[in-house]
């Protein structure tokens, strides 16, 4: 099973670059979409659907906000639409796809790197989405979260430039928040249980000195249950494709649909 997610700042300017001829290249199974700036009705029409695959879509009340969707190769078994939290919700900032073998979730965190007044909106969204996370751990199946999170974990994660910035998205309480997740609950960060690497980047903040100079940020995952730790075959960033400020990440599963 082949997952991918990104986050493309508008999917229609993604389309235009390329989108749907790469992602029929990839072979992709599932595919998590962020930031698609579009009314969830669109994707009624064929042009934003590719070839061979189901669309589930949010949108936001502000379409600048963003939106999230799964394109599939297979009919879900069920659809979830948010997780109880309104502002999510209201952003179309949560979608998952259940399947026979996993269940996968789409998500987009707010960000509040260029707005500090939006840090307490992005604040209360990873409480509630860390207490989301920590009631999954007692359901009977596995899960796929997949998405952008808006942050940095570790020092490995960002690029030199931001490590003594005091700016959200690398701020201690958020990287905390990722400690708990992934040392306390048992997530498994899916690119770091096969890649120790440095410079792996999935983001290139527009003020920035650009991508090319590895000004960048790692913040778009894939983060799975405990059980799905040893079904992780291979992840990798693709930095060489570019439909946004942000690069696709790209994982292989020992896992059938």
């Amino acid at each position: 099973m082949r997952v991918v997610t990104i986050s493309v700042n508008g999917l229609k300017q993604a389309i235009e670059k390329g989108f749907f001829d790469w992602l029929l290249e990839q072979d992709a199974d599932v595919v998590c979409v962020q930031d698609h700036r579009m009314r969830a009705y669109e994707f009624d029409e064929s042009e934003y659907r590719p070839q061979g695959y189901e669309a589930y879509f949010l949108d936001a009340e502000d379409l600048e906000n963003g939106g999230v969707g799964i394109y599939t190769r297979q009919i879900p078994k069920a659809i979830m639409m948010g997780f109880a939290f309104a502002p999510a919700d209201l952003n179309g900032a949560f979608l998952q796809a259940d399947f026979d073998a996993a269940s996968v979730a789409s998500l987009q965190v707010p960000s509040a790197l260029q707005d500090t007044a939006r840090q307490q909106e992005k604040d209360e969204f990873l409480d509630a989405l860390g207490s989301h996370l920590q009631k999954t751990l007692r359901k009977r199946r596995q899960f796929m979260f997949c998405g952008a999170f808006q942050t940095a974990h570790l020092v490995t994660d960002a690029s030199d430039k931001y490590h003594k910035l005091e700016v959200s998205g690398f701020l201690p309480h958020e990287r905390d928040w990722f400690d708990n997740l992934f040392d306390e609950m048992g997530y498994v960060d899916v690119l770091r249980r096969v890649c120790k690497d440095k410079n792996q980047y999935t983001w290139w903040p527009e003020w920035a000195e650009g991508w090319r100079k590895q000004a960048g940020w790692r913040t778009d995952y894939q983060i799975v249950t405990p059980g799905l730790r040893n079904q992780i075959k291979r992840a990798w960033i693709d930095p060489e494709t570019r439909f946004s400020d942000h690069a696709p990440l790209l994982a292989d599963y020992d896992i059938d649909m």
